[in-house]
């Protein structure tokens, strides 16, 4: 499996950074996770493209996380492919249906599919999905992925796969820590430095104490969801999560490809 970061900041640019998406992939079954604004072109520069990508998983409908989801589905017509599918919580068909309302014109030029989840297990484009409620100001899902069949073709009951988790925006809690217990990756939540007195997302000391209480397995933990705050503060930022959790901490950055084996 591979997890592919092509936006790791938050609604305030930071001109180094485009908002919210991740791209998942597993041989040639592929899922991009969020799409906010600057994803679709980052997504461009992957080899899979745009027109490889038929599947968007959405954590919440906050702006920096589907504002680019309109012009993928352009995009995608344009360059000739039928269909999309989109999956996400509660008002993801709602959310769809008045992009479509302002934008009429583009009402029915490709097949578009929606499913909406809660917090439950599901398959998804060739991977096996757990879904759970996070801490945010709207309702939001993490996702934990396993692909349904490893690299020699044999069924992910004969082992204990590799598995990458996604915590989505959220503030640091022990449910959202053992939710991830045992992948080998988790890409957090870190959106700004000690000093923001801040709700809705975790600020460095949290999530440190958060993950060295939960008692979690972890291979590693990318920090993402940055806001313009945590430019140039990244060293003081791990050494404020080394003092309460001592596992691989990284930062993550657009572009950054993580190979979960």
């Amino acid at each position: 499996m591979r997890v592919t970061f092509l936006g790791t900041g938050a609604a305030m640019p930071t001109g180094r950074r485009v908002q919210t998406g991740l791209l998942v992939e597993c041989d040639d079954d592929r899922v991009l996770v969020d799409c906010g604004s600057g994803v679709l072109n980052a997504l461009a520069r992957t080899d899979a493209g745009y027109e490889g990508v038929s599947t968007v998983l959405l954590t919440h409908h906050h702006l920096d996380h589907v504002a680019d989801l309109l012009p993928l589905m352009k995009a995608r017509w344009l360059a000739g492919e039928e269909h999309l599918e989109v999956v996400g919580p509660q008002g993801t068909k709602e959310l769809l249906d008045g992009l479509l309302s302002v934008h009429e014109y583009m009402d029915g030029r490709i097949d578009l599919r929606v499913r909406e989840i809660g917090p439950e297990s599901f398959s998804l484009a060739g991977f096996s999905v757990d879904a759970t409620e996070t801490r945010h100001s709207m309702y939001c899902l993490a996702y934990r992925f396993t692909h349904e069949e490893g690299d020699d073709g044999e069924s992910a009951e004969d082992g204990d796969p590799p598995a990458f988790t996604f915590g989505a925006d959220s503030e640091a809690f022990e449910g959202l820590a053992n939710f991830a217990d045992g992948s080998a990756v988790l890409a957090h939540d870190c959106s700004f430095p000690d000093e923001v007195d801040v709700s809705n997302h975790p600020t460095p000391s949290q999530l440190g104490e958060t993950l060295a209480d939960s008692g979690a397995e972890l291979g590693r933990v990318y920090l993402t969801h940055l806001y313009p705050h945590t430019e140039g503060r990244h060293e003081e930022m791990l050494e404020s999560i080394g003092e309460r959790y001592d596992d691989d901490v990284r930062f993550a950055r657009d572009g950054l490809t993580v190979e979960i084996e």
